[in-house]
């Protein structure tokens, strides 16, 4: 929202006080600015000057050469081509060392060997548009029918001396999107009174209701619409002084019917638009949802494809506005428009902004009514309209209003409890304080109820209301201190898990990924998933950006895929990356969507295999895993190589699938390579975990060390000789270790030879040769039984 500050101080008196103190006090109350621009801020030494005399160039037949007055001692001399100027008038002169609008800097010098002390400008080397002075011409020199002084300044004799200041308005504060709103927070915040004159019309020819005629069909969607009626219109250019305003404000003079509807969106923050009178049939203004095959082509020539969803100002026949986004081209002002119907109504904000956006059409006026306006604000802004037309002479307004009011007004009331906001704020604001700054905000109060005004919707609670005057008692004057908790803000003993679990992947060598939530439905094409997967039915977005971001993701897979692919497309040798995402699937209607954390890891390069991605499992299990795993291999995912799959479970509990992808799936992703994926649910590992680590002593006994070598079938896990002997070993077992298995000609066809390492160790006493090898020999007993033999040789 860009505020003009010439505009501003027609409603506060202002302290004497810099743009940049303004503007950096307004940021404080609540009202965030952006920046702030001076007009003409680059123009330097323009001046007006008056031609003396005109004579031509003794060597040049297009060229002449000017005297000026410029309030210099003696006159000035310029060398010109231009042809429409004559003595007498009065022009913008460049002088030595001047700067025009675009940057241009003009030095004195000759021309065909004639002296010119400077260059007269035309209207866009002042910075200004026909728009702005409609009597100009656009390819000759400004001549100014200005009321000017000689050698005054361009920009004060134009009027291009204004400041605008941008805003940042937040999307529940539509008031402040206007100038009077934002007058009352500078009113407020300088302690200043707001000056707000109630506007007035003489009108007194005839009645509007005699001419115009209003239908509402869709009541929740226009909940007020009000219709005032115009004659004997005359079209023609606003004046300077509503020129200069809205040029400041961003908005481009058109003529005075236009600026009229734009001045008061501008001023009351209620959009508002006219209708030629000829164009709406028999008069009649109906307000209703569009049909799917209607069209309508708007003011700036786009021919928009209506639907059901659309709300749209229609006369009988035909479509004549998008309500709330933009008016119909064939029923706007015309050069000979002669009766106009000035529209002011309140549409609501949700159905503005899905035509907006479905349509593209992004205006000032969806920009309000998407915040939601105040319906009560139609009528004040309408009397304003027919004011101005009054007072421009644009027309002869006709008596009353049109109006359908099915709007259901509520009004806020909120005890004020100066005690409780004391508290709450950790602050001493007296009373007396909080009741001026919340009636200046246009609060009433009625006892200790305070009712909030109908254009703020935001006030609703005692905690908005504290905000309302800690903002303007000013943060800066509330003494900081520790906050008051009984907690001291640590990560939960779940937070902590997650942490180091990326930390620790961290320290394995493997970078940090972060990819969207959204994914495309192709996909699960890509995946090669059954058409009735569970991972198809996925959350589908309301409002997507475009169809590769439409879903939420049910898988972890596509997203690690697409990162894995694009570190291929740049070449990267090789790559490891793990994220900690999340998995959304569709829940119950009191949770509409579950979600699951994950952890997926991606890797390729040389030398890369199966026993990487396991490895890692592995590290994070010695790591955090207080309970024995189990490994088995599956075949059942179509995104994962059938043999080079596994998934490893814990007391029958999933925690962990891992791999190599399947080699069609990675050519859809575009990757040719082997890459190797991981998918750990976070939560099942966490409920896994270790409790906090414990201390143990350095064992004061040595420990014994046993090889084992075994002659098993090829298809027995090694995991399950292993679990074998941690179970018959029982506490003495320190540590086991695999450090050979081979296959080969003195291993019978169909064998394998597993060899371990176990390390056994009592933190009681020393381990005599018979204990050690009675558990060894138990051990060799307990495989026998199983057909698993020591081996020999």
């Amino acid at each position: 929202m860009n505020l003009s500050m010439k505009w501003l101080r027609d409603y506060v008196d202002l302290p004497d006080m810099s743009i940049k103190e303004f503007t950096d006090a307004l940021t404080l109350s609540g009202s965030k600015v952006e920046t702030y621009k001076e007009e003409g801020a680059n123009l330097k030494k323009i001046v007006v000057g008056k031609i003396l005399k005109i004579e031509q160039h003794p060597d040049a037949e297009r060229l002449v050469v000017c005297s000026v007055d410029v309030a210099y001692e003696n006159p000035i001399q310029i060398v010109t081509a231009a042809k429409n100027m004559k003595e007498g008038d009065l022009v913008p002169v460049a002088l030595d060392g001047s700067i025009l609008a675009d940057g241009t800097k003009i030095k004195k010098g000759k021309l065909r060997g004639v002296l010119s002390q400077g260059m007269f400008c035309s209207i866009a080397e002042v910075g200004v548009t026909l728009g702005d002075f409609p009597y100009a011409i656009e390819d000759g020199l400004f001549i100014l029918q200005e009321d000017c002084k000689i050698g005054q300044d361009i920009r004060e004799a134009i009027g291009l001396n204004d400041t605008t200041v941008e805003f940042e308005i937040t999307s529940n504060r539509p008031d402040c999107l206007s100038v009077i709103g934002l007058a009352r927070e500078a009113a407020v915040t300088f302690d200043r009174e707001l000056h707000v004159k109630a506007p007035s019309v003489k009108a007194g020819n005839g009645e509007a209701k005699d001419i115009v005629k209003v239908d509402v069909q869709d009541k929740e969607l226009c909940p007020f619409y009000s219709a005032a009626v115009v004659e004997d219109v005359k079209i023609e250019p606003s004046p300077r002084w509503m020129r200069e305003r809205l040029r400041a404000m961003g908005v481009r003079p058109i003529n005075n019917i236009v600026d009229i509807t734009n001045y008061v969106m501008l001023e009351y923050g209620q959009p508002m638009h006219a209708f030629d009178l000829k164009d709406v049939d028999d008069g009649h203004i109906i307000v209703r949802r569009a049909n799917d095959d209607e069209s309508i082509t708007i003011l700036d020539d786009t021919e928009v494809e209506l639907s059901h969803d659309d709300l749209i100002i229609a006369d009988e026949k035909k479509p004549l506005a998008l309500a709330g986004v933009m008016g119909g081209k064939f029923t706007g002002i015309k050069d000979d428009t002669k009766t106009i119907i000035f529209e002011s109504a309140n549409f609501k904000g949700s159905s503005v902004r899905i035509s907006a956006k479905k349509n593209t059409l992004r205006t000032e006026s969806s920009a309000r009514f998407e915040k939601g306006l105040d319906p009560t604000n139609c009528i004040p802004a309408l009397i304003r309209a027919l004011e101005l037309v009054e007072l421009l002479g644009a027309g002869k307004v006709m008596d009353g209003f049109v109006t359908v009011d099915n709007s259901k007004p509520s009004v806020s009331k909120i005890q004020l409890d100066a005690e409780w906001i004391n508290k709450f704020l950790d602050a001493n604001i007296s009373r007396e304080f909080m009741v001026d700054k919340l009636e200046k905000l246009g609060c009433t109060l009625e006892g200790d109820m305070v009712v909030a005004p109908s254009f703020r919707q935001d006030i609703t609670n005692k905690y908005d209301l504290a905000e309302e005057i800690a903002r303007f008692y000013g943060y800066n004057n509330i003494e900081a201190k520790p906050m008051k908790n009984s907690g001291n803000g640590e990560y939960t003993h779940f937070q902590k898990f997650k942490s180091d679990l990326c930390n620790t992947l961290i320290s394995l060598g493997i970078s940090e990924a972060m990819t969207y939530s959204f994914i495309s439905p192709q996909c699960f094409d890509k995946m090669m998933l059954a058409q009735d997967d569970a991972k198809r039915d996925c959350i589908v977005l309301r409002n997507p950006l475009g169809e590769s971001t439409s879903v939420m993701r049910t898988t972890g897979f596509p997203s690690m895929m697409e990162a894995i692919a694009k570190n291929v497309d740049n070449r990267n040798d090789s790559a490891r990356l793990f994220e900690l995402m999340r998995e959304y699937t569709k829940g119950s209607s009191d949770s509409p969507a579950c979600e699951t954390e994950k952890i997926t890891i991606g890797m390729y390069g040389s030398g890369v295999d199966f026993f990487d991605i396991k490895g890692v499992f592995e590290n994070l299990a010695e790591r955090f895993l207080r309970k024995e795993y189990d490994v088995e291999a599956i075949d059942s995912l179509s995104y994962m190589h059938p043999g080079r799959t596994a998934k490893i479970t814990v007391d029958d509990r999933c925690v962990c699938i891992l791999g190599q992808v399947h080699p069609a799936v990675a050519e859809k992703f575009e990757i040719n390579i082997p890459v190797y994926f991981l998918e750990l649910d976070v939560k099942a590992f966490y409920d896994l975990s270790m409790d906090d680590i414990e201390f143990k002593s350095l064992p004061k006994y040595p420990g014994v060390s046993r090889d084992l070598c075994l002659i098993c079938d090829e298809d027995v896990p090694v995991l399950s000789l292993q679990k074998t002997i941690r179970k018959i070993a029982g506490n003495l077992l320190e540590s086991i270790e695999i450090f050979d298995v081979y296959t080969g000609d003195q291993i019978p066809e169909g064998k394998k030879s597993v060899a371990f390492r176990i390390f056994l160790r009592s933190y009681e006493k020393t381990l005599t040769d018979d204990q050690v090898c009675g558990i060894i020999n138990k051990i060799i007993k307990t495989f026998e039984r199983d057909g698993i033999t020591l081996r020999e040789n």
